[in-house]
Parts: structure tokens; sequence; C-alpha cells
């Protein structure tokens, strides 16, 4: 169940970042790699958590 949960948080931070993006300017560094990290990690623990 932790990891369900924890995946969903990703999910939701990835989302509202993605979406923050098209409207603000951030300049971080290795920002899309940091971006596909979490996304890569939030839907291995949502699968993980499907048993």
């Amino acid at each position: 169940m932790f990891n369900k949960r924890l995946g969903l948080i990703l999910l939701g931070i990835w989302l509202i970042v993605t979406g923050l993006l098209k409207f603000i300017s951030i300049p971080v560094p290795y920002l899309g790699s940091i971006m596909a990290v979490i996304a890569i990690v939030a839907g291995i623990l949502i699968l993980l958590s499907k048993k």
C-alpha cells in the first residue's frame, strides 16, 4: 500500500511541475532528466502495488 501511495504522490508532483513549467521558466539544470526519473519511479511504484 505504501508503494502505491508514494507512486501517486510522485505522479501528482510530476503533473503539477509539468503544468507549471508551461507558464514559468525555471532554470534548473537537468530538469528534463529529473522529471523523467520521477515519472519512471512513479510508474514502477504504481505498477508494483497492483499485485
